[in-house]
């Protein structure tokens, strides 16, 4: 009996307890094996329990240090506890497993961007964008990046795609108001952050830039 499958599909139907039980049975049966243990953790993880989920997590990589999800599975746990610079170290552990994926790759790059490091985030945050074209936040995130270095046009590419994706993101087409504003195309830059505050009409700092464009 797979108990491994059976406690991944209990915990997709949301039966904690069953899956627990599964991951539980397939530990005793062969404890040797990280993946039970990256399991049980990922389950820990999902219920809150974050200090035990990392302990598993902890138990898989001493069994196999080229356990690349149990390093990904930490590295979103130390994102739930804030604590970026330990989150960064272990998505860049998963990475040097081989573990190539578009999640991973945003979850570097936001933990990147977190600890204030754009310029070291935005090639990771574009290979998430690449490999998952429907990610607007990674993409996004990749257009802040942009913007912070100064590379205007290809922010506005970003944002605009982003908003393609997603005709709702206020915050992309306050960037983009942003942007065209640096760019000195005021009825653009006008435009963009009136429809961010049509989609969001408290949406604070698109209130702010359009009165502080109207009155220049």
């Amino acid at each position: 009996m797979d108990y491994n499958q059976i406690g991944i599909e209990a915990m997709q139907k949301g039966d904690f307890e069953k899956a627990a039980e599964a991951f539980t049975k397939a530990i005793d049966e062969n404890g040797g094996d990280a993946v039970p243990y990256i399991n049980f953790a990922n389950l820990l993880s999902a219920v809150g329990e974050l200090d035990r989920a990392l302990k598993f997590y902890e138990k898989a990589v001493s069994l196999d240090e080229k356990a690349g999800a149990a390093y990904y599975g930490a590295g979103n746990v130390y994102v739930m506890k804030e604590r970026y610079q330990e989150a960064k170290d272990m998505f860049e552990k998963a990475y040097r497993t081989g573990m190539e994926n578009g999640d991973l790759f945003y979850m570097l790059g936001t933990s990147l961007m977190k600890l204030e490091q754009p310029k070291l985030a935005m090639p990771y945050l574009q290979r998430a964008a690449e490999l998952n074209e429907a990610d607007h936040e990674a993409r996004f995130q990749y257009g802040m990046c942009l913007a912070n270095e100064g590379m205007l046009d290809e922010a506005i590419e970003a944002f605009s795609k982003v908003t393609e994706l997603d005709p709702s993101h206020a915050d992309a087409f306050y960037n983009l108001g942003v942007a065209y504003a640096f760019k000195e195309n005021r009825e653009k830059a006008l435009d963009m952050l009136n429809q961010a505050i049509a989609i969001q009409p408290d949406h604070m700092l698109s209130i702010r830039a359009k009165q502080l464009l109207e009155e220049a």
